[in-house]
């Protein structure tokens, strides 16, 4: 039986394509999210190679004879572009399980955005989906919520995300950040003066608070704000209301305070460089983002959406990330967190002349693990890896429908894998 008949015996609706552009002209009509690519000994086609690019989103099943796995054209297809591979000959209850499973992966893709993004923020790891539920719920009060987390981890994005699930998503959404502006500026900026107030004050000027009424107020980096001006602004967090500089009339605007830090506030107090009331006040909400280095499930995720973002920058030839750059930026400890992973890519996007990004597009060549320890966690976890792979193709004598299961990853995400380590494969 051929693969199409095979296909269509299984209860699916399959369109075959003898071209990619064929391919291509039937994606534009039916919107298809699984795709089956016969691979022979020479891989991909150039062509072949540029239209599953282009439709990263299918999920991609090869089908192909075993002796074929030994081929570095064909391993480089399957690493790069598919989502699962079946042996032949054609198993029909193997190719049932493959092919429902890539349409239930892709369906939670193409249906569920919301698991795995709020807003402009993405990542599907543990820690990122508990605070995706934290959002809305945080989102349905008015109270204070301070943000922690360290520089680059996206704490005004998540603060935008708040607003934007809130009551008052059509109300200002006003940012600060406190430590960058003049110490001698900021009480203006922060509440505003009347004319005359100080030498220079023409007119009278609203601060960012009054500006923020009906909406939310982001304090960036609180604990970057003057001890003075803490007090201003634990009064109007308690009274809500506040004084313009020179002025003798109480303002009392509606608005949200959320506050962020990448320092440790307890150890400000500590220190009397931060007032303990007024961080009870801000600390009624507490939302901490984990720096990308605790979040490697999502920086793959991520690369690919600032791809996508930043791609009409560039010339246009960057459509993916080739298995080295994706295995660079795994191990990449990422110190400036997901602000450095964007820098990154865009640059890339920018300058690279490849269809698929390499580690040197990447700025993340080999020397980087100059820097990393042979005792450090990342290697620590491959070897665990290792190990965990080994075995289970030993307990199963290389069956790796049997492994991959056994592991709970995909048989070409536990291809990859033994590529990765450097593991025969038979």
């Amino acid at each position: 039986m051929q693969l199409p008949e095979a296909i269509q015996a299984s209860g699916w609706t399959c369109f075959p394509a003898d071209t990619p552009e064929e391919a291509e002209a039937l994606h534009q009509r039916e919107r298809f999210r699984v795709g089956v690519i016969s691979l022979g000994p020479q891989g991909l086609t150039r062509d072949w190679h540029d239209l599953l690019l282009s439709m990263r989103h299918v999920r991609w099943i090869a089908s192909l004879p075993r002796e074929c796995l030994s081929v570095g054209a064909v391993v480089d297809a399957i690493c790069d572009h598919c989502y699962d591979f079946h042996v032949l000959p054609l198993d029909p209850q193997r190719l049932v399980y493959c092919l429902g499973h890539a349409w239930g992966i892709a369906g939670l893709g193409a249906e569920s955005p919301g698991d795995g993004c709020a807003g402009p923020m993405v990542g599907s790891s543990p820690a990122m989906k508990r605070l995706f539920r934290l959002i809305p719920r945080y989102a349905r009060s008015r109270a204070p919520v301070l943000i922690q987390g360290e520089s680059g981890t996206g704490k005004e994005l998540a603060a935008q995300a708040i607003h934007d699930a809130s009551g008052q998503a059509d109300g200002p959404f006003v940012a600060v950040n406190c430590g960058a502006l003049p110490a001698s500026l900021i009480h203006s900026e922060l509440f505003g003066h009347e004319r005359g107030a100080f030498t220079g004050a023409s007119s009278r000027r609203i601060g960012r608070l009054e500006a923020a009424d009906g909406g939310t107020l982001f304090l960036d980096e609180i604990g970057d704000l003057p001890m003075d001006l803490q007090v201003n602004l634990l009064r109007f967090l308690q009274e809500g209301t506040f004084e313009r500089l020179g002025a003798t009339r109480q303002v009392r605007p509606r608005v949200r305070v959320i506050a962020a830090t990448y320092v440790d506030l307890e150890d400000s107090i500590a220190r009397n460089s931060f007032r303990e009331d007024l961080y009870y006040r801000l600390n009624v909400l507490r939302l901490e983002l984990p720096p990308l280095r605790d979040r490697a499930d999502d920086v793959l995720s991520l690369a690919q959406h600032f791809l996508q973002e930043f791609a009409g920058e560039g010339r246009g030839r960057a459509k993916g990330f080739s298995r080295h750059a994706i295995e660079a930026m795994q191990v990449h400890n990422w110190p400036g967190n997901v602000r450095e992973l964007m820098n990154r890519v865009r640059r890339a996007a920018v300058l690279s002349d490849h269809a698929l990004i390499t580690p040197r597009d990447l700025g993340l060549e080999r020397r980087r693990q100059i820097h990393r320890t042979v005792d450090c966690l990342a290697v620590v976890r491959q070897e665990a890896e290792r190990v965990a792979i080994r075995n289970a193709l030993a307990r199963y004598t290389h069956n790796y429908s049997l492994a991959a299961q056994a592991l709970g990853v995909s048989r070409a995400t536990l291809y990859r894998m033994i590529r990765r380590h450097g593991l025969e494969v038979r």
